[in-house]
C-alpha cells in the first residue's frame, strides 16, 4: 500500500473494491491515531506510514500520510521525539500544507499556529529552528500565515497567542521574525486584540474583578491575566509606539504614555527592546542564554519541559 481502489471487474466490482478500500483507510488511520497518542517509538510510526493506506488523495486514491500530515498527529497527541523526527529528517516536507483531507482552505501549513494552539513549545521551537534555513520569503509565509477567515478568523499565529494567553509562544514567534502589526479578519492587530482581551476596547474602561471568560473562576481569570499582561510586556518590546490608543487604568499612566508614543520608554524597557531585537532569528533564542541578566527579567521557559 498505498493502492489504487480501481480493480477489474466491471462498475460494481470497483465500487465494491473502493468501499473496501475506504473501510479500511480508516481503520489504518484510526490505528495510526492511537499509534501516536500512545506515544509509540518512532521507527514504528514510520513502518506505519510507509506501509499502510491512510485517506484518499486529490486524485481518488488511497494514499499513506506526508510527513506534513504526520506532523499534525504529533502535534496534537505531543509527540515530542516523532515530531523532531520529521522536522530533522524532512525539513522542506513537513511543513508545507497537508491534503486537502486536512484542511479546509488554501492557506499555508498550519503546524505553526497548532503547535500555539495545542501549546506545544517544544515542537514550536523545533519547528521554528528549522525554518531558519528557508528562503526569507517562504519563511515569512510561514511565520505570519494568515488562518482560515472561517474558523481562524483570518488572524495570524500571533493573534493565537493573544487570544488564548501563550507567552512562550509569542516570545518564540517575534525572536524568529513574526510581524506585530499585521490584523486579522476583524482589522485588530495583536496589540489591540490583547488590550481588547483585558477589557479595554476603544472608549471603556476595564471590568475589573470579571472573570475574563464567563463561568472561569476567580483564581483562573486572575491567572490569566497575569498572563495577558507579561504577553503585553513582550509585545511592546516589537512593536512600535501605537497612535490612537485608549487610555486605561490597567496600563497605568507611564506605560500608557509611551505606548501611543507621546512620551519615550523608561531606560529598562528601552534597553530590553534594543537587547531583543539585536539578537538575530538564527540565533533566538539560545543567544538569551548568553546576556548577562537576572533571573527576574527570564521569566518564561523556551524549551517546553517546564
Amino acid at each position: 500500500m498505498p493502492w489504487d481502489a480501481q480493480r477489474p471487474g466491471g462498475a460494481e466490482g470497483a465500487s465494491a473494491a473502493r468501499l473496501r478500500a475506504q473501510k479500511q483507510c480508516r481503520k489504518s488511520s484510526f490505528a495510526f491515531d492511537q499509534a501516536v497518542r500512545d506515544l509509540l517509538p518512532v521507527w514504528l510510526l514510520e513502518d506505519m506510514r510507509a506501509s499502510e493506506a491512510f485517506h484518499w488523495d486529490e486524485r481518488g486514491l488511497a494514499a499513506a500520510y506526508s510527513p506534513s500530515e504526520a506532523l499534525l498527529y504529533a502535534l496534537v497527541h505531543d509527540h515530542h521525539a516523532y515530531a523532531h523526527y520529521l522536522l530533522a529528517t524532512f525539513p522542506r516536507r513537513a511543513l508545507p500544507p497537508p491534503s486537502a483531507g486536512f484542511r479546509c482552505c488554501a492557506a499555508p501549513g498550519p503546524h505553526v499556529a497548532l503547535a500555539v494552539r495545542c501549546n506545544r513549545v517544544g515542537i514550536l521551537r523545533r519547528s521554528l529552528r528549522t525554518v531558519r534555513d528557508f528562503p526569507a520569503e517562504e519563511r515569512a509565509r510561514l511565520l505570519d500565515r494568515r488562518g482560515c477567515g472561517r474558523v481562524e478568523g483570518g488572524g495570524t499565529s500571533l493573534r493565537v497567542t493573544c487570544e488564548l494567553a501563550r507567552p512562550e509562544c509569542l516570545f518564540l514567534l517575534l525572536g524568529h521574525g513574526a510581524s506585530p502589526g499585521l490584523r486579522d479578519g476583524g482589522g485588530l492587530t495583536p496589540l489591540e486584540l490583547l488590550l481588547r482581551h483585558l477589557g479595554l476596547d476603544s472608549g471603556a474602561t476595564p471590568a475589573t474583578g470579571a472573570p475574563a471568560v464567563p463561568g472561569e473562576a476567580p483564581a483562573a481569570a486572575g491567572e490569566a491575566r497575569q498572563r495577558r499582561l507579561l504577553l503585553l510586556d513582550l509585545l511592546v518590546l516589537y512593536t512600535p509606539a501605537a497612535a490612537r490608543l485608549a487610555r486605561c487604568e490597567l496600563l497605568g499612566e507611564d506605560k500608557f504614555q509611551w505606548l501611543a508614543g507621546l512620551a519615550p520608554p523608561s531606560l529598562l524597557v528601552r534597553a530590553m527592546q534594543v537587547l531583543v531585537t539585536a539578537i538575530s532569528p538564527c540565533r533566538f533564542p539560545e543567544a538569551l542564554d548568553e546576556l548577562p541578566l537576572p533571573p527576574f527579567l527570564q521569566p518564561l521557559d523556551l524549551t517546553g519541559k517546564g
